[in-house]
């Protein structure tokens, strides 16, 4: 129904219309597992807010049976991304800590940006989304 608004208003101003089904960018990440068992959980941010506490635009979940996991987003917007994932080796769908607080699955962050003390930052993190965009990320 907004959609229908929206082409609606766009025709009175006088503006091109949307078309109906606007592909977006593909975005390809390859994860190097090493020869593994279980999953890689990957939650996908669109902005540092996000990133830093809010709710990913996606999350998905990567076989990771061989040196490596794949995951292939279709039809996101061009745009400014982050990602973290971790390797549920165990399969129980959560990142588990020591008693200390600290991961005791591996886990990665785009660009294989590292932090210090925690995850890494938005700024080391984020990259481009752009056309046929890929990154492959060691998880450590």
């Amino acid at each position: 129904m907004i959609r229908i608004a929206t082409l609606a208003a766009a025709a009175l101003l006088g503006l091109t219309a949307i078309p109906a089904h606007a592909e977006g960018d593909t975005l390809t990440l390859t994860y190097e597992t090493g020869v593994r068992t279980g999953k890689v959980m990957i939650a996908v941010f669109n902005s540092e807010v996000a990133y830093n506490g809010g709710e990913p635009i996606v999350s998905v979940e990567a076989d990771a049976s061989g040196e490596t996991a794949v995951a292939v987003l279709r039809d996101l917007p061009a745009g400014e991304y982050a990602v973290r994932a971790f390797h549920d080796v165990n399969g129980d769908g959560r990142m588990n800590t020591n008693p200390f607080g600290m991961p005791s699955e591996p886990y990665a962050f785009s660009n294989n940006a590292v932090g210090m003390m925690g995850p890494a930052s938005w700024e080391r993190a984020h990259f481009t989304v752009s056309g046929d965009t890929a990154q492959t990320i060691s998880i450590r």
